[in-house]
């Protein structure tokens, strides 16, 4: 357990989590063959109709230049768009999108306690289809069905540079997942997934402490939903801001 973030930490964590998860999506773009744009102000990752676009906000002040380009790309989009800004700047209401806040949070670097259930890390494919699964379920991304195996995580993915999958078994099932990044001397958690037969079971608990116990020398961020966030609590998380969500589904 960490104790006594301190409040120049909490400060920079919504551009630590900004710039995590511009490398995480510009892995993930990789390894999907999708088109990665790079600006100063955003990073985009232009899709298929299925993926659809992710723009992840990385200054909390965009030039009119860089939000004309946003707007033009998200009508241009080929399916679902999904915009992530963590310093909650940016006013996207233009696009007509959906918008909610989830809240950023920061664990300091510290031990973790040992994991109720077996967690590895994902080499095989038939294991990374499995975490693929779990995610699609726990997060009934719908846009993913019918299931097309390796479409949310190609096995490319698990040669991106800092990029790890864990799984958690219960019962002889995987039975939840999540991916790691660690870039710029930081970690963050994306896609902690646990499909709705598991839930109730320990199994995001398991996951989280598993895939942390790499990662126990850094600083890691993520952001939480209102379900997620007691148990990232529990497990020495600190909010430090909320993040704006913006989506047309």
């Amino acid at each position: 357990m960490t104790t006594g973030t301190n409040p120049a930490a909490l400060a920079e964590a919504p551009l630590l989590q900004a710039r995590n998860s511009a490398a995480f999506w510009a892995a993930t773009g990789r390894a999907r063959g999708h088109e990665v744009l790079r600006r100063p102000g955003f990073l985009a990752v232009a899709g298929d109709d299925r993926a659809g676009l992710r723009i992840l906000i990385q200054e909390p002040k965009l030039g009119g230049d860089e939000l004309a380009e946003i707007t033009e790309l998200a009508r241009g989009a080929a399916g679902p768009v999904d915009v992530e800004d963590p310093f909650s700047a940016t006013d996207l209401t233009h696009l007509n999108l959906r918008s909610w806040q989830m809240p950023v949070m920061l664990r300091q670097p510290g031990p973790v306690a040992e994991p109720a259930m077996s967690v590895r890390r994902v080499r095989t494919e038939d294991d990374l289809r499995a975490a693929e699964r779990a995610v699609i379920d726990g997060f009934e991304l719908t846009r993913f069905e019918p299931y097309r195996g390796g479409e949310m995580f190609p096995m490319a993915l698990l040669t991106q540079p800092g990029v790890d999958v864990f799984v958690a078994h219960l019962d002889g099932e995987i039975a939840g997942a999540a991916v790691t990044v660690v870039a710029n001397g930081i970690a963050s958690h994306y896609w902690v997934g646990t499909p709705p037969a598991f839930r109730s079971r320990g199994v995001g608990r398991a996951v989280m402490l598993g895939s942390l116990a790499p990662l126990t020398g850094l600083p890691v961020t993520l952001t939480a939903s209102r379900l997620g966030k007691p148990l990232y609590e529990s497990l020495g998380y600190t909010v430090a801001a909320p993040s704006t969500w913006w989506s047309s589904t």
